[in-house]
């Protein structure tokens, strides 16, 4: 096993195209080498491939560096100037790489020489640069600049958010560890503090969807399509499923995964001895256990994710030790972060940063285990030689973060040294998954909806919201008095704001990922090879050429949801005994 000091820090690719010491101060210091790609004759296959090393070279370049500008302000959402470089990147920068985009794409999708690029990825890329180029429409520009602005507010909003319980000022995340408490009445103060902070918010952040989606529709319009949803399927390269595929992955969840809530529910209702289950019950340990504390603060988090990883495979454990040792990583909440987590890829230097809250709890555990995972992916893609060949599809990127939350379970004795603690985490996380597939399909359907119907008003939402969420949650909470929190839960999923339609990909991914453990549990050589396999094709492939990689089938019927789901239930049933 190498130790952190012997991790050699990896180095960016020469800049050979922009040089070594480029440095972005505005626009016009790009230009010219956008109007040399513009410009440029290209007379042979090995021409055509420099002209796509070079666009390359100087769209990683400006890829990182807007990275590290979102990075910066996520971690210190109140400082202004650090709010302001974000925003000039926004607004000054990405309008014009979108025009240039789409004159570079027209440039080549017609070019004689393309047939010689028998390299795999090219057709991939091609594919998606013939989409960008038919969706694209100038008049959009600044109504996408608008969007993108209005979208980092929630971010913003949320950030602000605290709670004060028992005198100490605390963010959300860390009060919702008090949800775990055996204490019933620490948990309703601690939901109900909660939920009242964001309800405090519900008719700005209702004011601010209302503004997206009609930006969003207008996106659409624009481009021909009869609504956004429509036009983010082309926009998002989502080549190999379709809108009617999302309604049957609703339908096949709802058939085969929400019976199991209920039984969760009532299980649950049952070992708690309530009279009636309250959403202040969700989280604690039914049978009265203190909450799980995997690990003290997150250096001891990210020491312990490290030898997890490592015994899963040594190289596992050296892609976050590198990380470490670069400073690519801000794990604890605090205030005036934003909220959530997150695996920022770094397209130049290949070295991923990772962004979370911890506090102390197994949520937190899973959520470095889980962005660890697209982590791994971002390492294992850097050496590929286009920077388009690295950005995969969120099936496929959150196929590599949900499948090592399941294939390191069998290593989690590092969080865990008490043996009914270990079986206790790996209850809490299979029953998650359970409860994931449901909430993936009520988000996905909302959005679905919205976009359909971009001329509702909060009111209509508010009633759509209710009977989405209605069809895929269990049947046994109790919400009496609290009705008007319900309203709004959809308030809390940053997708809707900030990644409008990001969403399904958990539930097809999440999918993949029991079949990934599926294959590992039989198999755990060959399983760990396919997943890594599938990995390192990067966007190579379409994602069914992907899932077949790493021997899973990409497919979302009942039938499959239910094999799959009966497996959970076979593991959680032996976990229980």
């Amino acid at each position: 096993m190498t130790s952190q000091e012997n991790i050699a820090v990896p180095t960016r690719a020469a800049r050979v195209f922009i040089g070594e010491e480029f440095d972005l101060k505005k626009w016009e210091d790009v230009e010219p080498f956008f109007e040399n790609l513009k410009n440029r004759e290209i007379n042979s296959a090995e021409e055509l491939r420099q002209w796509f090393s070079d666009r390359s070279e100087i769209e990683s370049y400006l890829s990182e560096n807007f990275a590290w500008r979102y990075i910066r302000q996520t971690c210190d959402t109140a400082n202004t100037s650090l709010i302001n470089a974000l925003q000039f990147f926004i607004t000054e920068i990405q309008p014009k790489l979108a025009e240039y985009g789409n004159a570079l794409d027209k440039k080549v999708v017609e070019n004689p020489f393309l047939s010689e690029l028998k390299e795999p990825g090219y057709e991939i890329t091609l594919r998606g640069m013939k989409k960008a180029i038919e969706i694209f429409r100038e008049e959009s520009i600044p109504v996408i600049t608008e969007m993108q602005t209005e979208e980092r507010r929630y971010s913003a909003i949320a950030g602000a958010m605290t709670v004060t319980i028992d005198g100490e000022e605390m963010t959300l995340q860390k009060a919702s560890d008090r949800l775990q408490a055996t204490d019933r009445a620490v948990r309703e103060e601690a939901w109900r503090a909660i939920s009242d902070r964001r309800y405090e918010d519900h008719a700005q952040l209702d004011e601010l969807l209302n503004k997206l989606v009609s930006l969003r529709d207008k996106v659409g319009k624009n481009a021909g399509f009869s609504n956004y949803r429509d036009y983010m399927f082309a926009a998002m390269g989502r080549f190999d499923y379709t809108p009617q595929d999302c309604f049957n992955f609703h339908d096949s969840v709802k058939k085969a995964v929400v019976p199991m809530l209920d039984e969760m529910a009532v299980s649950r209702k049952e070992a708690l001895k309530v009279d009636a289950l309250r959403p202040w019950d969700t989280k604690v340990d039914p049978h009265g256990l203190a909450p799980l504390k995997p690990f003290e603060n997150g250096n001891d988090l990210l020491d312990k994710t490290i030898r997890c990883f490592s015994r899963l495979d040594p190289f596992l454990g050296d892609c976050l030790r590198t990380m470490k040792t670069m400073k690519h990583l801000d794990l604890e909440s605090r205030k005036g972060k934003a909220p959530g987590g997150y695996n920022y890829p770094l397209d130049e230097i290949g070295v991923p940063f990772i962004f979370m809250n911890a506090t102390s709890n197994l949520r937190d555990m899973i959520t470095l285990l889980h962005e660890g995972g697209h982590a791994v992916h971002s390492l294992v893609t850097r050496n590929l030689a286009l920077n388009s060949f690295k950005h995969t599809p969120s099936e496929v990127a959150e196929l590599a973060s949900m499948s090592m939350e399941l294939i390191t379970m069998d290593f989690w004795d590092e969080f865990f040294e008490n043996e009914n603690d270990l079986k206790r985490a790996k209850i809490q996380h299979l029953e998650s998954i359970i409860e994931t597939l449901p909430w993936v399909a009520t988000v996905d359907k909302f959005q679905h909806w919205m976009y359909e119907n971009p001329q509702h008003d909060a009111g209509q939402r508010k009633e759509a919201w209710i009977d989405i969420y209605g069809a895929f949650t269990d049947n046994v909470m109790d919400w009496s008095g609290l009705e008007e929190y319900r309203k709004y839960l959809w308030q809390r999923q940053l997708h809707i704001y900030e990644v409008p339609f990001y969403y399904i990909e958990y539930g097809i991914a999440q999918l993949g990922a029991i079949g990934v453990w599926k294959n590992y549990r039989n198999n755990p050589e060959q399983g760990l090879k396919g997943y890594l396999d599938a990995l390192k094709l990067g966007y190579t492939a379409t994602i069914g050429e992907i899932y077949k990689a790493a021997n899973i089938p990409f497919n979302f019927s009942e039938q499959h949801i239910t094999e799959l789901m009966q497996f959970v239930h076979q593991e959680l049933a032996q976990l229980k005994n």
